[in-house]
C-alpha cells in the first residue's frame, strides 16, 4: 500500500455522475495520534475525517468546512475541519468506558449532526457562514451523511467510508443536478459502487480502484489535491476568543498572573499574561476579528 494523502475529483463519462475520492495516510495518523483513542472511537473519527474532506471537495469551499456530531451518550463529540487549502484537523470526545462497537446511536437520544461551511463568495470581502443540521438516527455514519444529502440537496448520493490504524478513505458519488441522460446510468453506477467494501477502499491505489469499478463507462479525473494535517490555532485567535468572552470573564480566567489555553487539536499551549489581557480590552483595542466566541 503506497502512501497517499489526496483528494481526487472525477467524472464517470456518459452517466451524469460525478465523484470524489479521498485517501488519508500521514494526515490521518497525525490526527489519530493526538490522543489515546479507543479503537472504535478512532475508526469513527477516521471516517469523519474522510467525510469532511469528501464534502469539502464536493462543494468546492473557498474557506473551510467542518463536521460535528454531538450527543450525551458514550460518544460525546466528533469534530473534523477541512479547508480549501487541503488541510485537516480533528478530535473526538467520549465517555471513560465505550463499547467495542460504536455507531451514531451511541451519541444518545437527541444527538445532532452539523455541517458548517465558512466560505468567501465571489466578489465579497467577508466570509459567509452556512450550517445544516439533522438528527443522528442512522445506524452508521455512512447512512447519516447520505440522509443529510437527501434532505439538503435532494440528489441521489452514495457514500462509503473506512478507517483503520494506518489509513482513512472515502468515496462519494452523486448524480449531477439537472442531468437526465441515460435513465439507467445511476442504477448501473450504484450497483457497481455497492460491490466495493471497506478493505478494498483502504487498499488502493486510488486511480486503479476507480478504473476497476467504472472502466466500462470511462473515468475522467478532473483534479487532484494534496491533503495534510494542519492546525489553524494561533495566539491571535486565542486573544480573539478572550475578547469574545468579554472583559469580566476573560479576567476571571487569569490564574497566578496569566491565562493558559491548550489546543486539543495539535497540543500547543498558549499563555496570555495579565498586562496583555488588560490591553485586549483597552479603548481602541482591535475587536474580535473573526466574530467567533470560541477557539476551534
Amino acid at each position: 500500500m503506497r502512501s497517499t494523502d489526496t483528494l481526487t475529483r472525477f467524472l464517470i463519462e456518459h452517466t451524469g455522475v460525478r465523484g470524489v475520492l479521498v485517501s488519508l495516510d500521514g494526515t490521518w495518523r497525525e490526527i489519530a495520534g493526538r490522543a489515546p483513542y479507543p479503537p472504535a472511537v478512532a475508526r469513527l473519527l477516521g471516517e469523519t475525517a474522510a467525510a469532511a474532506a469528501l464534502f469539502c471537495g464536493h462543494v468546492k469551499v473557498d474557506g473551510r468546512l467542518s463536521l460535528q456530531l454531538r450527543g450525551s451518550g458514550a460518544l460525546r463529540s466528533l469534530f473534523v475541519e477541512c479547508t480549501s487549502m487541503g488541510t485537516l484537523r480533528g478530535l473526538a470526545r467520549h465517555a471513560e468506558a465505550v463499547p467495542d462497537a460504536l455507531g451514531p446511536r451511541d451519541f444518545g437520544e437527541g444527538a445532532m449532526l452539523a455541517i458548517t461551511i465558512e466560505t468567501l463568495p465571489p466578489g465579497q470581502r467577508e466570509m459567509q457562514r452556512y450550517q445544516g443540521m439533522v438528527g443522528l438516527e442512522a445506524d452508521s455514519l455512512r447512512a447519516a451523511f447520505e440522509a443529510y444529502f437527501r434532505q439538503s440537496e435532494q440528489l441521489p448520493t452514495a457514500l462509503l467510508l473506512a478507517a483503520n490504524g494506518e489509513r482513512a478513505a472515502g468515496l462519494m458519488l452523486q448524480k449531477l443536478p439537472g442531468e437526465t441522460g441515460d435513465e439507467d446510468a445511476w442504477r448501473r453506477v450504484e450497483a457497481l459502487f455497492d460491490t466495493l467494501h471497506a478493505p478494498e477502499l483502504l487498499a488502493g491505489p486510488d486511480t486503479d480502484l476507480l478504473w476497476r469499478l467504472f472502466h466500462e463507462d470511462g473515468v475522467r479525473v478532473l483534479s487532484q489535491q494534496p491533503l495534510a494535517f494542519h492546525c489553524s490555532c494561533s495566539l491571535a485567535r486565542v486573544e480573539e476568543m478572550f475578547q469574545g468572552l468579554g472583559e469580566a470573564e476573560a479576567m476571571a480566567a487569569l490564574q497566578e498572573g496569566e491565562a493558559r489555553v491548550h489546543c486539543e487539536f495539535c497540543g500547543r499551549d498558549y499563555r496570555v499574561d495579565a498586562g496583555r489581557m488588560r490591553a485586549l480590552f483597552a479603548p481602541g483595542a482591535r475587536p474580535n476579528a473573526s466574530g467567533s466566541p470560541g477557539l476551534q
